[in-house]
């Protein structure tokens, strides 16, 4: 009896480590499994795009002269919006000293760098001629022009960003900080001239205003709030690690500033609409297409209800303690981002230009969809940010943090 249970014992050791190993298995060949739909799924939209401008973006594409900015265009506002929001909440930690933020400052500049890739991967297929673009940006800028400011400081700002990942990679922290501050100084700089890009344009209503340089700051925040606490959970998951004390702080405190910033959000949509509705007969219109017309389901649904209200409750509801909640309302709240930037580039034009000339041509709303070209490239844009976030997970071990210089971790 005895040597039965002594072999037992002794075979225990040999039948965990067996079973470690096929999860290690299993998990190894899930990822590359992966690796390799996203990859293929990004080189789908890369032919769709190359293919577009091979045609022509008036025979791919489902933009026209009325409503010149499709879905590459919301897409793109996405992107670059949810990076400087991680640029912003890494700042919070290595740059700013906030202890509680230094176990996702890491993985954050790095996810900041992946969403502006690919923001530039959606809009290089959005422009007629992308390099002809960035040749003239530097032989012949135009110092007047919003886009050109927000195409050299989105440019100047990605840099910063790859500089101060590196560094933090090899543990020059004084340095990293100091690009990291200029890179929070670009981005921002980046995020309020994008919002000026649509605040504006006197000639659409639904965007003129001071308010879009501070909604656009305000809901970047919000998106990378979300993002991080998203892609963190992720992340021990495809290591198949247990989250440390730290970053479950981390999270914890970054939950608390998610509902601050949704709260905030809601706040300001309501205010747009109030004060909207003291507006023009356009700016109405565009209102009413969100509220009871062809947008509704995606205002209210989609934008309100998916990527507010419902992660906002389910963040109350977790305490920042429950990771799987959390990453359901962050998941939500992604989700529904990507359609209020849809909402916002689309319902701004869908109003004509020509209705206030009483055109007949023009007295109802506009209509556009996007073609399989856009969405082909679309999908390309999300696939490259997982691809990128799994690559890097696995090149820089998970971004775990040493300690930094002077104690700080």
């Amino acid at each position: 009896m005895a040597e039965s249970v002594s072999s037992e014992a002794a075979e225990a050791p040999f039948i965990t480590t067996r079973w470690t190993g096929a999860i290690e298995a299993v998990r190894s060949r899930a990822y590359w499994l992966t690796i390799s739909f996203l990859t293929l799924v990004v080189v789908a939209g890369t032919a769709a795009g190359v293919h577009a401008k091979l045609i022509g973006s008036l025979e791919a594409y489902g933009a026209t002269r009325e409503i010149p900015w499709g879905i590459l265009i919301s897409t793109y506002v996405f992107f670059v919006v949810t990076s400087t929001g991680l640029c912003l909440v890494s700042s919070i930690g290595h740059v700013f000293g906030v202890k509680d933020f230094m176990p996702i400052a890491k993985r954050s500049v790095f996810l900041a760098v992946a969403t502006i890739v690919a923001g530039f991967f959606v809009i290089f297929f959005e422009i007629e001629n992308p390099f002809r673009m960035a040749i003239y940006n530097v032989i012949s800028p135009n110092l007047t022009s919003n886009i050109w400011w927000m195409g050299t400081l989105y440019g100047a700002y990605m840099v910063f960003m790859a500089v101060e990942f590196m560094l933090l990679v090899k543990g020059n922290y004084r340095l990293a900080t100091i690009i990291g501050f200029i890179g929070v100084v670009a981005g921002v700089a980046a995020h309020s001239n994008l919002g000026a890009v649509f605040g504006m344009l006197d000639g659409r209503e639904f965007w003129y205003g001071p308010f879009m340089p501070i909604y656009f700051i305000t809901s970047a925040m919000m998106s990378g709030s979300g993002a991080i606490m998203l892609f963190t959970w992720l992340a021990y998951k495809v290591n198949g690690e247990q989250m440390e004390p730290e970053t479950k702080r981390a999270l914890e405190v970054t939950t608390k500033v998610g509902i601050l910033l949704i709260s905030a959000i809601l706040f300001f949509t309501a205010w747009k609409f109030i004060i909207g509705f003291a507006g023009g007969e356009a700016k109405i219109m565009a209102l009413e297409a969100l509220l009871t017309g062809p947008y509704a389901f995606n205002f209210w649904v989609l934008e309100i209800g998916v990527g507010m209200i419902i992660p906002l409750v389910l963040y109350i509801q977790s305490k920042g303690k429950n990771l799987s909640l959390m990453a359901l309302a962050s998941a939500m709240m992604i989700f529904g981002i990507f359609f209020m930037r849809y909402d916002l580039v689309i319902v701004g034009q869908v109003v004509p230009l020509q209705y206030d000339l009483k055109v007949n041509e023009y007295q109802g709303l506009l209509s556009y969809t996007p073609s399989w070209h856009e969405i082909a490239v679309v999908l390309g844009g999300i696939a490259l940010v997982g691809l990128i976030f799994l690559l890097g997970e696995k090149a820089f071990g998970g971004h775990r943090v040493e300690a930094h210089e002077g104690g700080e971790h």
